[in-house]
């Protein structure tokens, strides 16, 4: 009996040491965030976080001269501005506003830089798209696209409308007045707020203009 109940003291030992054990590891694992758990989990890599937020200009951009603008890039679901600047030679406004509009294009239809990609913005904008002014009949601030407006993609267009009609390319009021290289006749486009957070679900609204 000595014998039997010796060996009953041990086992009790050795369990109360066991479950003391499993008590410090849990409270380390406590102390340091983690939650004890008896299933082995594989956490694998910490998910990467999209700020669509740039802490300062990049030195390439601070250091052309010429017209501070913004573009709006894609962000998530979202068009976010984006601070650029566009060389734009000296010569008549009319001549201007289309230069102005030609630069913004190449700047939309540039390749985001390696901080904007980490920050998470993208672009719909096709390289090689260009701007022309206005056709005898258009009003006078058309700007008439290489490709059809009507055929972008909707967030490609929402990058054009919001990015032209918040510049010097467009009347100032909001909107701005579009057109392809075909014959059809242009029409106004206005950037919503609709539009800059659900660029790829919300097209731009766009309106029948009058005789120019």
């Amino acid at each position: 009996m000595d014998g039997r109940r010796m060996a009953v003291r041990r086992a009790a030992v050795r369990g109360a040491r066991g479950l003391l054990a499993a008590g410090a590891l849990g409270a380390l694992l406590t102390g340091c965030g983690i939650r004890a758990t008896e299933v082995p989990t594989d956490f694998g890599p910490a998910p990467s976080r999209v700020r669509c937020s740039l802490a300062e200009p990049e030195v390439s951009t601070q250091a052309v001269r010429g017209l501070p603008v913004q573009v709006f890039l894609l962000c998530g679901s979202s068009l976010v501005a984006v601070d650029r600047t566009v060389r734009v030679p000296d010569g008549a406004a009319d001549a201007r506003r289309v230069l102005v509009a030609q630069g913004l294009l190449d700047e939309l239809s540039e390749e985001p830089s390696d901080a904007e990609r980490e920050a998470g913005y993208t672009t719909r904008v096709r390289r090689g798209t260009t701007v022309s002014g206005p056709r005898p009949g258009d009003p006078e601030d058309t700007l008439r696209l290489s490709t059809a407006p009507g055929s972008l993609p909707s967030s490609a267009l929402a990058q054009v409308v919001c990015t032209f009609s918040d510049s010097a390319a467009a009347e100032g009021d909001g909107s701005v007045i579009l057109g392809g290289p075909e014959d059809s006749r242009p029409r106004r486009y206005k950037c919503t707020g609709e539009v800059r957070s659900r660029p790829a679900d919300e097209e731009p609204p766009s309106s029948e203009v009058t005789e120019g």
